[in-house]
């Protein structure tokens, strides 16, 4: 965003004060042209005003800049806002006293204020300027805490052989543990879900394979012990019920083998043995 003042004064650097001052901006952030300069009329009773022309272009980090002040102001907070370019964008740096608030939970309120002041910025025409707000040197301390945590997550996958979700992240969490988990061999991450609930899953490379097998052989033991048991008390269950028919086949066999000779007890049904009767025995 270009702005342009004209402005006069007894001298140039007058003229030129006063430009910036109307442009709130600083002197060496200006490029001046100058259109006169000043001049004496005869026997210097009148002189002729110097007239210059400043130009400030204000980047898109200063519009950033100038959002997040209206904000910080409008929410009571004292804060110094420093502004330095990156490659492709800039990095506010917010440095006071309290600024807790915002930084919020997790940095959930610096994101937002992020996002607010990268939507500002982009609205001029151009590529697109990518906005990083810093406050405490929260983000320096945040990244190393998702790095620590990728590494323990990715040692969780290599042990157990099952992929690990993460909790729902920002674009620029989900990109830090990306970046973690390349450097860990073994693992790979993909992201899955819809903003605001897309997260990372880290998985192993190599998953292991759940013993199917074993547990089926552990269900056949177990359904073969029923079917056994279930068996021997069929089993049971027909001898008992068929007591009455093998006792009687038994004695009639017995009779069958010893009636030239003798007479033999006899089972009635109730399996209680009758008086004994004995024949005379012929010699």
């Amino acid at each position: 965003m270009k702005k342009e003042i004209i402005m006069t004064g007894r001298t140039v650097d007058e003229a030129v004060e006063l430009a910036c001052k109307e442009l709130e901006v600083a002197r060496e952030n200006v490029n001046v042209e100058i259109l006169e300069m000043s001049k004496k009329a005869f026997f210097g009773l009148k002189v002729t005003p110097a007239k210059v022309k400043v130009t400030f272009e204000k980047t898109k980090g200063d519009m950033a800049a100038e959002y997040i002040e209206e904000i910080l102001t409008a929410m009571g907070i004292s804060a110094q806002i420093e502004v330095e370019n990156t490659d492709d964008g800039a990095l506010i740096k917010l440095e006071g006293d309290d600024l807790g608030v915002i930084i919020g939970r997790r940095g959930e309120t610096l994101d937002a204020l992020q996002y607010l002041a990268s939507l500002v910025a982009n609205r001029s025409e151009g590529d697109y300027f990518r906005i990083t707000i810093d406050s405490g040197n929260f983000r320096e301390k945040r990244e190393a805490t998702l790095k620590n945590l990728a590494a323990k997550i990715s040692a969780q996958a290599l042990r157990t052989g099952r992929s690990v979700t993460l909790e729902p992240m920002n674009p620029y969490e989900r990109r830090i543990i990306h970046s973690a988990v390349q450097e860990i061999e073994g693992v790979v991450s993909t992201s899955k879900g819809e903003e605001p609930h897309r997260c990372v899953v880290v998985s192993p490379t190599n998953p292991k394979k759940h013993n199917d097998r074993r547990r089926s052989d552990r269900d056949n033991r177990r359904g073969g012990y029923r079917k056994n048991s279930f068996n021997r008390g069929a089993k049971r269950r027909s001898f008992d019920d068929n007591s009455e028919a093998n006792t009687k086949r038994e004695a009639e066999s017995y009779n069958d083998e010893y009636s030239e000779h003798e007479s033999v007890p006899v089972v009635d049904n109730n399996d209680s043995p009758q008086t004994s009767l004995y024949s005379k025995i012929e010699l």
